[in-house]
């Protein structure tokens, strides 16, 4: 749509001609349910007095413009996305009274009532170019300016924004509260969160002794169960780890942390007033991985003031510098200072295995990707901005040092305080500050694609003596470059005494080119394992030699530390998920060995890999009974596990997931009603509308159980179960009602409607959603167009056909044909659904050439470098890796 989608070029020109000075945004929010006014008052300069520019607004309805004293016809200025601004002057003044419209989307100034008592809450989601949907304003990181709110809403309500939230002027049920501008800042990071919320304070103090206040902020039926202590811990930790090791204050009045209902995102890293997805509200029992990503999450959003809203990307290309800083820095603040267990190893099992898939996708792209306009951003939000940079970063932090590292940072800070910058601005400071010429380093890791495989080659004499020890580096075919990586090589021995894998040498080197290699290993004893890129700092693939792979395939429950066992889950997982190894066997794999993980990122990330594994890679004729197979081992785990522990609610989520016999739904119906107990696992809340879910979708549940749950739980969060449950029920007509409500009538908000998906693909049978594989590819092109792009991104990938059958796969093929040129975001998206069942058709049919042998478990990890080196492409397919 002409004026929704901004080009870099309009932007790069519209920045070159303006420069802004202030906006005074009045905001009335008494007005009604479905819109609220804005008054606008912009000052701002032009470079070329009497040339013309616009400035975006996603209005209901424009009542006046005034551009230095004139008046102009709205109809002709405004077209409900844009404000065209003719003759500008040198010194502008811009005032502009508009009519906006809440949304249910959670993008602009999303509206929700609670269902638990009534109330309106309000909050404002602006990354990428929602900030619009508020007030007009110039939407693009490199106009920086200063914002002061004006806001009248309901005098019972709190309402927070950037700047500290000044006492309101009462008159009647209605307050005013007049903020105090903002410093520079860019739009998208400029907030408004307002309704009845409850808050509990503290402060602290900054490195350059000011008090900080902070807040927490919930819903009032949501507020019992915020632990607002621990947020106060961990913001207060990071706040001491980021200050001493950036030398730099933290730049802001306050910190406020809201958690808001409906929320797209995990958080949102608005300058003092950063938001928050409810899920991180723990109402039941939640695992240590869902406890440790909201310690990770609350870092990263603090991390952000200083790397993004201090210093901000001039243009979005620069996207993932923000968000790739962010997730490094909050795990290396997650380490080094709290408590939290393990950082890297989620890390690894988290971050970086999403950004290992996301690069292996047809649509992968360099980590400074080219982004010519709004759409290419919003599809950016991926694997590759957040945590392949991320582990790129990680790994320049290996190759220049941490205290380098910090060292540029600092003097970066000091540079392009409250301005714009971009990478090249930062590798001049750590050039300095390393000594290091990172111009060649830049060029292969962040502006080419691909993740390249690291495989030793060894030799062994008879008295298994080394004598001969290399590393290869290869690249798939399409995506041939080789690049430098600084890592460690760590040799592995089986205690006689413990039983435990133990290291007993490391030697970490910098390797390049196809073949490296490493003289200072010769001559050492062989160790029952080796370990490439051991402690993880280098992003890439790794294989296991013969020898590591027998020891592994024994031993993997057994490593003393997670870390190498994470990165050992890895490379077996690789070896499915790159269409080498049977199915089954990874299957066995995860079920040998998972029971005695000790790390709750990776248990969960095995066990959703479990899933997608019986899903869609086994083959056809083997799926039923492995698929029953999987969920007794599961359930046997559970009653194995600690009472009470990580474990046990962990592998019992799983069996739940996983029922669909008349034996194993009876298990889910009996823990459900008490009949069957594990000792320690509370039935609590999420945990029933877990198991009855699961028992909708095994037809074991149906409408009137899901509203007597519902009537019980009549919360946001219970809203979304029984949206997933009523989804989830086995006929076509729930079914085709999910469909229709999705599709065709479109209304549902944005946690509802996600959660309506994921219940439709719930079955056991697959003639079910065969009907809906034609209807998507006829309808989607059309919701992708008139949709927010949050629910049309929801629908385009949520109901990507998965069946993997080459029917499948010719459909898409098809469709992909098809698409109009500007509809890439939509291209993308299809490109990787295509790719998903691709692979699932793969290694269906690796799963069937090789039959499952009794007492053999494991993956051969071994032939995955063959594999590799004679291949040089990770996984047979028709479209580019």
């Amino acid at each position: 749509m002409p004026g929704k989608n901004l080009t870099r070029a309009e932007a790069a020109q519209r920045a070159a001609a303006l420069e802004v000075a202030s906006y005074d945004v009045v905001l009335d929010l008494t007005t009604g349910d479905e819109t609220f006014e804005a008054l606008t008052t912009v000052r701002f300069t032009c470079r070329e007095p009497g040339s013309d520019s616009f400035i975006d607004a996603f209005t209901a309805s424009v009542s006046s413009v005034r551009l230095n004293g004139r008046e102009l016809d709205p109809a002709e200025v405004s077209d409900g996305l844009r404000i065209q601004l003719p003759d500008l002057a040198e010194d502008n003044e811009l005032v502009i009274a508009s009519t906006m419209a809440y949304t249910n989307t959670g993008e602009g100034l999303h509206r929700f009532v609670d269902p638990a008592d009534g109330e309106v809450y309000l909050y404002s989601q602006f990354e990428v170019a929602d900030t619009r949907r508020m007030f007009p304003v110039f939407e693009q990181p490199d106009l920086k300016s200063r914002f002061a709110f004006t806001v009248t809403a309901p005098a019972h309500w709190q309402v927070v924004s950037n700047q500290p939230t000044p006492g309101p002027v009462v008159e009647g049920d209605k307050g005013t509260w007049a903020f105090a501008p903002t410093p520079v800042l860019p739009p998208y990071i400029t907030a408004l969160v307002a309704g009845p919320y409850e808050v509990v304070r503290d402060e602290l103090t900054s490195s350059d002794g000011r008090t900080i206040p902070l807040g927490v902020f919930a819903r009032k039926s949501l507020m019992d169960h915020v632990d607002a202590e621990e947020m106060f811990r961990i913001t207060k930790q990071g706040f001491e780890f980021y200050e001493a090791q950036f030398d730099t204050p933290y730049p802001f009045e306050k910190y406020d942390q809201l958690y808001v209902p409906q929320f797209n995102a995990g958080a949102m890293e608005n300058a003092g007033a950063v938001t928050f997805v409810e899920s991180y509200v723990f109402r039941s029992k939640p695992t240590q991985a869902r406890r440790d990503r909201r310690v990770i999450t609350i870092l990263h959003e603090l991390a952000h003031m200083w790397f993004g809203n201090l210093v901000t990307m001039r243009w979005w290309n620069d996207l993932w510098l923000n968000e790739s800083f962010a997730e490094y820095a909050s795990t290396l603040a997650s380490a080094q200072a709290t408590d939290v267990e393990g950082a890297w190893t989620i890390f690894a099992s988290g971050e970086k295995s999403w950004g290992f898939e996301q690069d292996q996708l047809p649509t992968t792209h360099p980590i400074k990707a080219e982004i010519a306009d709004l759409e290419d951003v919003l599809v950016n939000f991926d694997g590759i901005t957040y945590a392949k940079g991320a582990s790129v970063l990680k790994q320049l932090v290996a190759w220049v040092g941490q205290p380098e590292f910090m060292a540029g940072l600092r003097t970066y800070f000091q540079a392009h305080g409250w301005a714009n910058a971009e990478l090249k601005d930062l590798l001049v400071e750590l050039e300095k500050a390393s000594g290091r010429d990172l111009k060649d380093w830049s060029q292969r890791w962040l502006e080419t694609a691909g993740v390249n495989t690291l495989i030793p080659r060894v030799e062994r004499d008879d008295d298994s003596v080394i004598t001969s020890f290399a590393i290869e580096q290869t690249a798939p075919e399409q995506l041939p470059t080789l690049r430098p990586h600084r890592l460690a090589v760590g040799f592995y021995d089986v205690d006689s005494a413990t039983g435990l894998l133990q290291r007993t040498h490391r030697h970490e080197l910098d390797i390049d080119g196809a073949l490296t290699e490493v003289p200072e290993l010769v001559g050492r004893d062989a160790p029952d394992l080796i370990l490439l890129n051991d402690d993880d700092l280098a992003y890439a693939k790794i294989r296991l030699d013969e020898c590591s792979q027998d020891t592994a395939a024994e031993h993997l429950k057994d490593f003393a530390d997670s870390l190498p066992r994470a990165l050992v889950w890895q490379a077996a997982w690789d070896g499915v998920h790159d269409g080498v190894t049977p199915a089954r066997a990874y299957v066995d794999t995860v079920l040998n060995n998972i029971g005695q993980e000790s790390d709750s990122t990776t248990v969960n990330l095995q066990l959703r890999r479990l899933d997608q594994v019986l899903d869609s890679y086994v083959a056809a004729g083997a799926r039923q009974a492995t698929d029953h197979d999987a969920a007794t081992r599961l359930w046997e785990l559970a009653e194995k596990a600690a009472p009470g522990s990580d474990h046990q609610l962990q592998f019992v989520s799983a069996f739940a997931r996983r029922a669909s016999t008349e034996e194993h739904l009876d298990l889910v119906q009996q823990l459900r009603s008490g009949q069957v107990r594990l000792e320690g696992l509370e039935i609590d809340d999420d945990l029933s509308w877990s198991l009855l879910i699961s028992l909708a979708a095994g037809g074991r549940a149906g409408a009137a159980d899901i509203d007597a749950a519902l009537q019980a739980d009549n919360t946001e969060h219970g809203a979304i179960s029984a949206s997933s449950a009523r989804a989830a029920i086995p006929t076509p007509e729930a079914k085709a009602e999910t469909w229709r409500a999705v599709v065709e009538e479109g209304t549902m908000p944005n946690s509802l409607q996600a959660a309506a998906i994921a219940g439709f693909r719930k079955t056991q049978d697959p003639q079910l959603l065969a009907p809906y594989t034609q209807r998507y590819f006829e309808q989607v092109t059309d919701i992708y167009r008139t949709r927010s792009h949050e629910l049309a991104e929801q629908i385009a990938v949520g109901l990507f056909p998965r069946t993997a059958v080459q029917a499948t796969v010719d459909a898409a093929d098809e469709f992909i044909a098809q698409i109009p040129e500007d509809l890439n975001g939509l291209r993308r998206l299809a490109l990787e659904g295509r790719d998903r069942v691709v692979r699932a058709v793969a290694a269906q049919e690796v799963d069937a050439a090789h039959p499952a042998s009794p007492g053999v478990h494991e993956p051969d990890l071994t032939s995955l470098a063959d594999a590799e080196a004679a291949k040089r492409t990770p996984a047979p397919r028709t479209t580019m890796e």
